[in-house]
């Protein structure tokens, strides 16, 4: 598992820490001793895991667009951060449908100018060593085949979001062969990592399951489900991070094995459909589920995604520790430990704690 003593006093650098993903990723370094810099807009959501949790108080924030090269290059020289973990992105597929430039501008662009602002950050001394791009599953091809997606299979994507991640990933490759084997950025690790369908508290993103379903709940309404027989890879937030943490880990340990991509996914039991999902929710929240199937024929999205992450347990010694039962249980606990006005911050790091302590799968 995680090293934390590894990650003490470490300089980080996370982009997109004011999203969901980041507001994690960020308490858990806090909480590792790490000294961590954000860059990102501002939260892309009201309520926001980062202001309510506090997160603004635990690491240095940049307010600043990640299309900004300027300022992305100034804040890198500045923060002198030896660890990158890019998660700023347009992360939707509806919103990928609905603003597809910025979509390509964001995801496409913005990792072009991370790298290159990476690459001239190491000819002038800043000792990075490890960069993580933080892509997608929805990256690859999607065939609707039954079994999970490997790191070698075709990349694509029919969908503007989905396309631009695995644009993503090919910039992040060329990237990696053009500049970073070269004399003057030698021992600096670039990898990407690309995981399934996240799940935790704290995340009011739109057009997002379990947001979505949380707040019929909550609200006494009947849950609408546009896709029902979809079945995605999905898994606790906490699972990928510790991923990303761990690969970091590795890449410091040797640049050169670990400059690759990897998946972090869910065991294939945990794969399920997105009407189980919902079922299971309202089990755990104690209410019986009214669902309500509202098609959105305009916007569709791909019936069957999963990912083969033997590269990552093989490799990393990585495997989930939650499975989606118990992953639904915290999410619960964590929504109603809010409702009942405790410390989110709190809740996060001791979430983080019990994630930490449990066995493998």
């Amino acid at each position: 598992m995680v090293n934390s003593s590894f990650w003490h006093k470490k300089r980080v650098l996370v982009t997109g820490h004011t999203g969901f993903k980041g507001a994690w990723l960020s308490i858990w370094l806090h909480a590792m001793g790490a000294e961590v810099t954000g860059y990102a807009l501002e939260p892309p959501t009201d309520p926001s895991l980062f202001r309510l949790a506090g997160v603004g108080q635990l690491v240095h924030t940049i307010t600043a667009d990640i299309r900004d090269r300027g300022m992305l290059e100034q804040v890198i020289l500045q923060a002198k951060p030896e660890i990158i973990f890019h998660l700023a992105a347009q992360s939707l597929v509806r919103q990928g449908y609905q603003h597809p430039v910025e979509t390509y501008e964001t995801n496409v662009l913005g990792t072009v100018y991370l790298l290159e602002a990476v690459r001239l950050a190491c000819q002038q001394g800043v000792p990075i060593r490890a960069v993580i791009n933080v892509t997608s599953d929805k990256c690859y091809e999607n065939r609707e085949w039954v079994w999970g997606y490997r790191e070698q299979d075709a990349l694509g994507g029919r969908d503007p979001y989905s396309s631009s991640k695995a644009c993503a990933e090919l910039v992040t490759a060329s990237y990696r062969n053009s500049f970073f084997s070269a004399v003057e950025t030698a021992g600096i690790a670039i990898a990407s990592a690309r995981a399934g369908n996240v799940i935790g508290g704290g995340d009011w993103a739109a057009d997002r399951l379990i947001p979505d379903c949380l707040s019929s709940l909550m609200n006494g309404k009947r849950i609408k489900l546009r896709y029902p027989e979809a079945v995605r890879p999905w898994q606790h937030v906490l699972e990928p991070l510790g991923g990303y943490l761990l690969l970091a880990e590795r890449m410091c340990e040797n640049t050169v094995r670990f400059s690759k991509s990897y998946n972090f996914g869910p065991d294939e039991r945990d794969t399920r459909t997105v009407a189980w999902v919902v079922q299971k929710l309202c089990e755990k929240w104690g209410a019986a589920a009214e669902l309500e199937i509202e098609r959105e024929d305009n916007w569709p999205e791909a019936s069957l995604l999963k990912l083969d992450c033997s590269r990552a347990k093989e490799e990393l010694g990585w495997n989930p520790r939650w499975s989606i039962e118990q992953a639904l249980e915290q999410i619960v606990e964590w929504t109603k430990d809010s409702q009942m006005g405790k410390n989110l911050q709190e809740i996060c790091k001791k979430q983080i704690q019990i994630y930490m302590e449990a066995a493998p799968q």
